[in-house]
């Protein structure tokens, strides 16, 4: 009995595996493509203003970038010190966790091409709702402060862009995903072996308005990543789970997360902080309603499993994934990767060890940012990011306590006095 469930687990496990894995792969290196190509300071340069244009402009840039709701907070903060206003730093907040390049790629794939396309509209839309929402009820009159970050040191030569590309794709951007993703992957795998093809066939609360409210409850205070959902909500449907409550979990999860409110809580306030959550909770119940709607007037649209999980190229992929999943995996052992530390200063300026408690990692990237954020601080010999316990160490000449409490905020972090 248990040797035969584990084939199914497996085998399950492995077709989920083979059916994503080409798609985020591509994804990934696309994403790798637009970090190298795009001027480090292009999106900044263009929403340095407060029109409303730029709230247009910010959930254009938003919705194809690869940056899950832990990854998108420092960058939407990061617009936000450079002088964009909070309708244009809020439309960017909404609309980029819930898709990505790699995201959309592996919805196409696992959900069908117009469940794909009907989440980017979705989350456009609500961006810009967001947004036009904040701007209006929650203008701000406060210039932003000019960001001394200095320019990407990529590789000036072909070899170099091409190992730039693979390194923030699959080293930062799948790295900070990877966890979720095999989360994900697991999940998929035991649904599929454990409940039946119609397990949510002819259960009221798996559909319509009551479907949607559960989904919404159980997302929106927990961490679930855009890409990393992808297959939980296809073993889902497959269980017979409705579309519409589908698409409120892979809306709602990745936007919000307890960390997220809370940071955005004590950067922007308490008025902005509500637009953002009202805009998400209410656009994905409409959004998915609306969505059932449409497959009522369309069957043609309905979310569909590809099922062409079994050729070489998938079998490939799926291989190359789990490989890469390992070597993160190894990698997360030694902790996170080292930076060049500053020069010492002179011997007359003591060594400072200054330790703060920090609440909002969620995941290694997390980690990693608020790594490279201290290493960045003027004097620093050493710093270390203990994630599990949630604490941050930084020693160095000079160090004080306000300059490390200020670096962990800039990074969009929570530090405590």
């Amino acid at each position: 009995m248990m040797q035969d469930w584990l084939l199914r687990f497996w085998v399950s496990f492995w077709g989920v595996t083979a059916e994503m894995a080409p798609w985020l792969l591509l994804g990934c290196l696309l994403a790798g493509v637009l970090h190298v190509v795009l001027p480090r300071d292009m999106i900044r340069r263009h929403l340095g203003g407060k029109s409303l244009w730029n709230v247009f402009k910010a959930v254009l840039f938003g919705v194809p970038l690869p940056l899950c709701s832990c990854g998108v907070l420092p960058t939407a903060l990061g617009l936000k010190k450079e002088g964009a206003g909070n309708g244009a730093t809020v439309g960017f907040l909404i609309s980029t966790p819930q898709t990505g390049v790699d995201s959309i790629s592996v919805s196409a794939a696992m959900l069908g091409l117009p469940f794909a396309l009907f989440r980017v509209g979705v989350a456009f839309v609500t961006g810009i709702l967001g947004g036009l929402a904040t701007a209006v009820l929650a203008p701000d009159g406060v210039e932003g402060v000019r960001s001394d970050e200095a320019p990407r040191q990529g590789g000036s030569g072909t070899g170099g862009k091409i190992g730039e590309i693979a390194h923030y794709a699959f080293d930062d951007l799948l790295g900070g995903i990877w966890k979720w993703l095999l989360g994900g992957l697991l999940v998929s795998a035991l649904l599929g072996s454990l409940l039946p093809a119609d397990f949510f066939a002819g259960r009221s609360w798996a559909s319509g308005w009551s479907g949607m409210f559960v989904m919404l409850a159980l997302s929106t205070p927990l961490y679930i990543c855009a890409t990393g959902s992808v297959p939980v909500a296809a073993a889902l449907v497959r269980a017979g789970l409705s579309p519409g409550c589908a698409l409120v979990f892979l809306m709602a999860g990745p936007a919000t997360n307890a960390a997220t409110l809370a940071a955005l809580y004590r950067a922007l306030g308490r008025r902005v902080t509500v637009i953002y959550l009202s805009t998400i909770v209410i656009g994905s119940l409409l959004f998915g309603r609306a969505f059932e709607f449409l497959l009522d007037l369309s069957p043609e649209v309905a979310v569909h499993h590809h099922g062409s999980s079994g050729g070489i190229v998938h079998g490939v992929a799926a291989a190359v994934l789990l490989l890469l999943f390992l070597r993160l995996a190894w990698r997360g052992l030694s902790g996170p990767p080292r930076r060049p530390q500053a020069e010492p200063a002179p011997a007359a300026r003591p060594v400072a060890t200054v330790e703060v408690p920090v609440s909002g990692l969620t995941c290694d990237h997390c980690q990693r940012v608020l790594h490279r954020a201290l290493s960045d601080l003027p004097g620093v010999v050493r710093t270390q990011v203990d994630r599990l316990h949630g604490r941050a160490t930084v020693e160095g000449h000079g160090i004080d306590r306000a300059a490390v409490i200020q670096a962990v905020r800039q990074a969009g972090f929570e530090a405590a006095p």
